[in-house]
């Protein structure tokens, strides 16, 4: 294959591949899945998406620096934008769109949560909000809110978990 970088950014670099294919390399990232003991809500921040124009609500998350392991990088984002710390184990990992960009993304689920140090980087203008699951599958679904697809397979998880109503 014959590759040639056409734009170099910060976690994105620009490549056509063999004179055709367009790919974006992108630095790799985690979420982190929490659900409230009690009431089955999930953790999620709201926060302005310029790439979308939209404010969205989406599982803690963040890029993994050079050198940090996928679990590190998740502890560390959930303290960050929530506050929190605790155990977390490894659910899936995940393209975010194969057909143009290697973007890895790697979900943990958090338990035992606790209060813990953090605050959001420089310029993240983040929101901590708990929602109800299925208020979020049905919000999602009818296009009143906007959210990723890490944040989806999240919610999806939760929700195959859950007893079924008749």
């Amino acid at each position: 294959m014959q590759r040639e970088t056409v734009w170099q950014g910060r976690i994105v670099t620009l490549e056509i591949v063999d004179d055709f294919y367009e790919v974006a390399r992108h630095a790799p990232a985690v979420a982190i899945l929490a659900v409230r003991p009690g009431d089955g809500y999930v953790l999620g921040v709201e926060q302005p998406r310029p790439a979308i124009n939209a404010v969205t609500w989406e599982l803690p998350a963040g890029l993994i620096d050079p050198g940090e392991q996928p679990e590190q990088a998740a502890a560390r984002e959930l303290r960050e934008e929530a506050s929190l710390c605790g155990r977390l184990t490894f659910i899936t990992r995940s393209f975010a769109s194969p057909g143009f960009t290697d973007e890895e993304a790697f979900l943990f689920e958090a338990h035992d949560l606790v209060p813990c140090d953090g605050s959001p980087d420089p310029g993240e203008e983040l929101h901590v909000a708990w929602r109800d699951p299925n208020e979020i599958w049905r919000n999602v679904a009818d296009g009143t809110l906007a959210t990723s697809s890490l944040t989806l397979l999240g919610i999806r998880h939760v929700l195959a978990r859950q007893p079924e109503r008749s």
